[in-house]
C-alpha cells in the first residue's frame, strides 16, 4: 500500500511538472509579440529622437552617420522596400543624402559652382531694343494721331477701259493747289462695303425688267464683300443688314420680285375703276348722298434721302474696306427732306463713293439733257451723274435691256475693287474746311475719276 502511494505520488508530480512547462511554453508564445511590439516602438521613437537632432544641427557640423541598425520585425507592418541604389555623383557635385535626417558623409571643403553668366548683348547705337519674350513686338510704341487722306483713283483710256500698271511717279496731287507728297500707294483690290438702293417709285414694266437681273447682280460681289439691300420711293426701308452671304441677299431680292412699281399714266379718281366703286349720279350706291372727294396722292421719289441713310450706316463698317453706294434707279429725286449739298457734305467726310445704273426714263437720250434744268420745287429729273462725279464713282451706266443691265453690275463691281489707292498727310487745320482734291496723271489721253474734295477734320488737342 505504501509502495502504491509512492508510485502515484511520483506520477502526480510527473504531470505537474508537464503541466508547468506547457503553461511556460504558452506564456512565452504569447509574451512574444508584446516584446517584439515594444522593441519596434522603442525602436522608432530612437529615430524620431535621432531625426530632430540632426535637423537642429547643421550639415556641415553633424561628423557622425546615423547607426544602420535595421528595425525589429513587426507583426503588424510589413518590412519596408528597399530603395535602389543611387548612381554615383558626378565630379565636382555633393550627392544627396539618401534620407531627410542623413548628413552627407562628402568633404565640406568642397563648394558647388555657380551657374554660368548669360552672355551680355548690346544693341548698335541707333537701333531699338528687341522684345526677348516676343522677337516680333516693339519694347515701346509710341502713338501720334494724325489725318490720311486717302484717294480711290480710277483711271479709262479713250475706248473707257480700265489702264492698269500705273507707278507711284505717274501720279501728281494736290490739294489747294499745293503739290502733297505721296506716303501709301497701292494698285491691290480692295474689300467692298456695298449698300444697294433700289427704286421701287420706276414704272412697274422697267421694275419688272430690273426684277429678271437679281441673280448677275448678286454674282457681281465676291465672297469678301459685305452687301446690304435698301429700298425707297416715297420713304426709305432697310431690307437687309450687311452680311457677306450670298444666300441672304437671293432670298431678300427674290421677295422683292413681288414688289409692283408705279403704274403709267395719270391717276384714276371716278368711274367704274375708280376707287370708289359704282356711283348713281355722282353719289356712292348705298351711300351718302355728297360724292366725295378723291385727292391724288402726291408723288415723291426721296433718292437724296436715301443715300443720306445708307452713308450713314456706311460710315459705322469697317474702314480698311472701300465703301461704295451702288444706285439702281432713274435717277429723279423729289420730296426729299435733305438738299443735294448736305449729302454730299456726308458722303465726302467719311469717303464714299456713289456709282449708278440708271432705268427708265433716265436712260433715253432726250431725258438726259432735262438733268441740267432744275426748276425749284419740281426736282431734278435725274441727280445721280451729279453725286458719281462728285464722288469719284465715274460715269453712270444708262441701261434699258436685261442684258445691259448685267453686264454694269459686273463693271461697277470690278471698277470699285480694282483701283489706285493713293494717300497722304495733309497739314493740320483749326476746323472742318473744305479742301480740294486734284490728281493729274503723267500720260495723254488717260480719264480720271476721283473725289472733287473733303471735308478736314479737326485735330484733337
Amino acid at each position: 500500500m505504501a509502495a502504491l502511494n509512492t508510485d502515484e505520488k511520483g506520477r502526480f508530480q510527473a504531470e505537474a511538472a508537464q503541466k508547468n512547462r506547457l503553461v511556460r511554453v504558452v506564456i512565452a508564445l504569447f509574451a512574444l509579440p508584446v516584446f517584439v511590439l515594444a522593441s519596434s516602438m522603442g525602436a522608432v521613437r530612437s529615430l524620431h529622437a535621432q531625426t530632430a537632432g540632426s535637423q537642429g544641427q547643421s550639415p556641415q557640423t553633424q561628423s557622425q552617420p546615423a547607426n544602420d541598425i535595421p528595425d525589429a520585425p513587426s507583426t503588424v507592418q510589413p518590412p519596408a522596400a528597399k530603395l535602389p541604389a543611387a548612381p554615383p555623383p558626378d565630379a565636382g557635385q555633393t550627392a544627396p543624402p539618401a534620407y531627410p535626417g542623413e548628413a552627407s558623409e562628402q568633404p565640406t571643403d568642397q563648394k558647388t559652382a555657380p551657374p554660368p553668366m548669360p552672355p551680355i548683348q548690346t544693341i548698335q547705337p541707333g537701333s531699338r531694343p528687341r522684345n526677348q519674350l516676343n522677337p516680333k513686338e516693339d519694347l515701346y510704341t509710341i502713338s501720334v494721331t494724325t489725318n490720311v487722306v486717302q484717294i480711290p483713283v480710277l483711271v479709262k483710256n479713250s475706248d473707257g477701259r480700265r489702264v492698269d500698271g500705273l507707278l507711284p511717279k505717274d501720279f501728281t496731287v494736290k490739294e489747294n493747289g499745293q503739290k502733297q507728297t505721296l506716303t501709301y500707294f497701292s494698285s491691290d483690290p480692295f474689300e467692298l462695303s456695298v449698300a444697294v438702293l433700289l427704286d421701287t417709285g420706276i414704272a412697274d414694266v422697267a421694275l419688272q425688267k430690273v426684277n429678271q437681273t437679281y441673280g448677275s447682280l448678286v454674282g457681281a460681289f465676291s465672297p469678301y464683300d459685305e452687301v446690304a439691300l435698301y429700298t425707297y420711293s416715297s420713304t426709305v426701308s432697310q431690307v437687309t443688314d450687311y452680311s457677306g452671304r450670298p444666300e441672304k441677299m437671293t432670298a431678300a431680292l427674290n421677295q422683292m420680285k413681288l414688289v409692283r412699281g408705279r403704274n403709267n399714266g395719270p391717276p384714276v379718281l371716278g368711274g367704274p375703276l375708280g376707287p370708289d366703286g359704282p356711283t348713281v349720279n355722282g353719289a356712292p350706291v348705298g351711300g351718302p348722298t355728297i360724292a366725295p372727294v378723291n385727292t391724288p396722292p402726291r408723288e415723291a421719289h426721296v433718292l437724296n434721302d436715301a443715300i443720306l441713310r445708307a452713308a450713314l450706316d456706311l460710315a459705322k463698317r469697317d474702314r480698311t474696306r472701300r465703301k461704295v453706294i451702288f444706285v439702281i434707279s432713274d435717277g429723279r429725286d423729289l420730296g426729299s427732306k435733305v438738299s443735294y449739298r448736305d449729302v454730299l457734305k456726308v458722303l465726302e467726310t467719311h469717303g464714299i463713293q456713289v456709282k449708278a445704273v440708271v432705268v427708265d426714263s433716265g436712260a433715253l437720250p432726250v431725258y438726259r439733257q432735262l438733268d441740267k434744268i432744275h426748276l425749284r420745287g419740281q426736282g431734278y429729273s435725274n441727280i445721280l451723274p451729279k453725286y458719281c462725279a462728285a464722288t469719284g464713282g465715274g460715269e453712270v451706266f444708262n441701261e434699258l435691256s436685261r442684258n445691259s443691265m448685267e453686264t454694269a453690275y459686273a463693271q461697277i463691281t470690278s471698277e470699285a475693287r480694282n483701283q489706285y489707292t493713293l494717300a497722304y498727310t495733309p497739314k493740320a487745320s483749326a476746323g472742318p474746311a473744305y479742301r480740294s482734291i486734284e490728281v493729274l496723271v503723267d500720260k495723254k489721253g488717260l480719264s480720271i475719276y476721283t473725289k472733287s474734295g473733303y471735308y478736314s477734320i479737326p485735330s484733337a488737342r
